[in-house]
């Protein structure tokens, strides 16, 4: 037996902000600044009277501390760089991986037609974009046998949801395996109706050998951030 009804589906978006920061110049301009200064006074300098040994040597001193201040701060902005970039990686792998552990034993939903039988039953969604005139679902296990098919009393445009309880056309019951669901949507002119199709089912296990989390949902491989809605 086969239930089609009209659903509503919700969707959310979520948006994230980023804040970068940038060394100061402080170092560079006061280096700039100071060089410029001993130079005009190397230059404008009286040479019978010529600028204290003592007092040349600290400012030597003086600028090379500049120096060593510079180089510094372009290692400290090369390193900050690093670690925003591992923890950015890291962070990254969690989010693909280690997070996708959460979705085991969660009901999923994802574009496509075939799901698992699971607990006596398979779901999925599809959409109209327009009323028909008559539709019919079809559904067909892994081999492409055709396991049962009607026509839906369910043509208005929009989502409807489909529950098929394992039993076929014929009476006999099916057991677990794969099972895809086809919708064949006319209008009253006999015109073919756009449809899209989504499948539910609860994740069995996940993956993430690969670096990227795979879920298994009874079956059927999903990749993580194809997950429409999670429940």
């Amino acid at each position: 037996m086969l239930v089609d009804s009209v659903s509503s589906t919700t969707s959310t978006t979520s948006t994230k902000s980023t804040s970068g920061s940038s060394s100061s110049t402080t170092a560079t301009d006061s280096y700039q600044t100071f060089l410029t200064l001993l130079m005009k006074q190397l230059e404008v300098q009286d040479p019978t009277s010529p600028v204290d040994t003592t007092t040349f040597t600290t400012q030597i001193v003086q600028l090379s501390s500049l120096e060593q201040q510079m180089s510094a701060n372009d290692k400290l902005d090369e390193l900050n760089s690093s670690v925003t970039d591992l923890a950015s990686s890291v962070a990254s792998s969690l989010g693909t991986t280690g997070g996708a552990v959460n979705y085991y034993g969660r009901t999923v939903e994802a574009e496509g037609s075939t799901t698992p039988l699971q607990d006596g039953e398979a779901g999925w969604e599809y959409d109209l974009d327009s009323a028909a005139a008559s539709v019919r679902l079809t559904i067909t296990d892994s081999d492409g046998n055709t396991v049962y098919s009607d026509v839906s009393s369910s043509t208005a445009a929009g989502t409807h949801e489909v529950t098929w309880d394992g039993v076929g056309t014929n009476g006999k019951s099916y057991g677990s395996g794969t099972y895809t669901l086809s919708v064949a949507a006319l209008d009253a002119s006999g015109n073919a109706i756009d449809t899209a199709t989504r499948f539910k089912g609860t994740v069995t296990s996940v993956d993430s050998s690969s670096g990227t989390a795979v879920l298994n949902v009874g079956g059927v491989s999903l990749s993580a951030d194809k997950v429409l809605t999670v429940s």
